[in-house]
């Protein structure tokens, strides 16, 4: 063979090979590109109230690095991750002041929320400092809310998500049972008020897994990661009253990482 045309062979296998990776990385790119949009909605749970890391832009909102959202972002590269949970969030906020980032071309939301239209700051505080039967009596009433009020406000929550982002995939997150009951807790809460705050956890667990799956959303639950880390589990992902005061009955940076982040990841 002539070296001319030895040369002029070489050349094309080379030119063949540069094509071929150069069409490689452009699919990689494409790959990556079509990382769906990612937006996070909902109350405390969701911002990661009580995992500590807090964003100094988020404010009161209290979202932090170490919650489940930003986890998974980090994790994921999705095109673009919008991060509007906020503390202390009820469904009418969620519906003012979060859902602007959704669009079209969102291809994933996540979103607890319920808890605080439920009264769950006063339920809690109620049993902590009352009676046992004054706390099963603001548990009954936190209970009729859910069945009699708390289904309409989350219809209209998760029409608008499905109205601004009809082709998003919808993760629904639940509540954690806060008690082991019969655990290692010899102080603090009785096992009647423990019975009741976990029989309204399940309680209002039940209709948003109804509602989610009306609006053909997923719903994760949290108790298949959380059991064993209870309070009073000895192993505990949820603080007890603590300080600040707002951190108590939240998942620690464990509960968001060990409890949250794989529910919504296997969901997602």
């Amino acid at each position: 063979m002539k070296l001319s045309t030895l040369t002029g062979s070489l050349s094309a296998l080379v030119l063949a090979a540069v094509c071929a990776l150069s069409g490689a990385g452009a699919a990689q790119a494409g790959e990556r590109s079509s990382t769906p949009a990612y937006v996070a909605l909902g109350d405390s749970y969701s911002a990661g109230v009580g995992a500590g890391g807090y964003i100094g832009s988020s404010g009161a909102c209290k979202r932090s690095s170490k919650s489940y959202p930003a986890l998974w972002a980090a994790a994921n590269a999705p095109a673009s991750f919008s991060f509007t949970a906020c503390s202390g969030a009820r469904t009418g906020d969620v519906l003012s002041r979060q859902l602007d980032p959704l669009a079209p071309s969102t291809g994933l939301v996540s979103i607890s929320v319920g808890g605080n239209d439920a009264g769950f700051a006063d339920t809690m505080s109620t049993c902590v400092f009352s009676s046992d039967s004054a706390c099963l009596d603001r548990v009954a009433q936190a209970r009729t809310y859910i069945d009699g009020t708390l289904p309409g406000q989350l219809d209209s929550v998760y029409s608008a998500i499905k109205a601004k982002a009809p082709a998003a995939r919808v993760v629904v997150l639940g509540y954690p049972r806060f008690y082991r009951i019969g655990g290692g807790c010899s102080s603090g809460l009785s096992e009647k008020k423990r019975i009741a705050i976990n029989g309204a956890a399940d309680h209002i667990n039940a209709v948003l897994a109804k509602r989610a799956a009306d609006h053909g959303f997923a719903f994760g639950d949290v108790n298949t990661t959380f059991a064993g880390h209870e309070i009073c589990s000895g192993d505990a992902w949820l603080h007890s009253v603590t300080l600040p005061v707002d951190e108590s009955y939240h998942p620690t940076a464990s509960g968001q990482s060990g409890g949250y982040l794989p529910v919504f990841a296997s969901a997602a």
